[in-house]
């Protein structure tokens, strides 16, 4: 296959993922937090603990935003600051007690409906799709490490 066409087909996957993610968290959010606070409890929830700028690249928001964001959850007992030891002037963000109840509760609705799309797969199918998520995971979904 060549370059092009493999290209088009990971931005195939790519958005179909983001559909399907979509269709999977459209009803779970609580009421309580925006869209753009819900998606910043999930990139802490999975990536924890992570620093304001991380927040900001990764969700595309702007520092000033972010900080705002973030003290909102803050308030809203969803997510705490804590003070590096090594350095003090550095601050990560992690989910509360209240903030990891809320999102396991929510990954565990999107547990199910995840079972559910796949429950006609047979184990080796099943197998096939855990190898190849370790291979987008590992050559084409990869973070750098910090």
């Amino acid at each position: 296959m060549d370059q092009k066409a493999f290209f088009q087909k990971l931005v195939s996957f790519a958005t179909s993922v983001h559909q399907v993610t979509n269709e999977m968290t459209k009803d779970i959010k609580s009421d309580d937090i925006t869209l753009v606070q819900y998606g910043i409890l999930q990139y802490i929830a999975v990536s924890q603990p992570v620093t304001l700028s991380e927040i900001s690249d990764c969700q595309r928001i702007s520092m000033p935003n972010t900080s705002r964001e973030i003290k909102k959850l803050c308030e809203k007992k969803l997510c705490e600051k804590v003070t590096d030891p090594q350095d003090r002037r550095k601050q990560y963000i992690r989910l509360s007690r209240d903030g990891e109840v809320l999102m396991n509760e929510d990954f565990n609705r999107m547990e199910a409906i995840f079972l559910k799309r796949i429950q006609g797969a047979s184990d080796k199918e099943m197998d096939e799709i855990g190898r190849a998520l370790d291979l987008l995971h590992t050559k084409v979904f990869y973070v750098d490490a910090r």
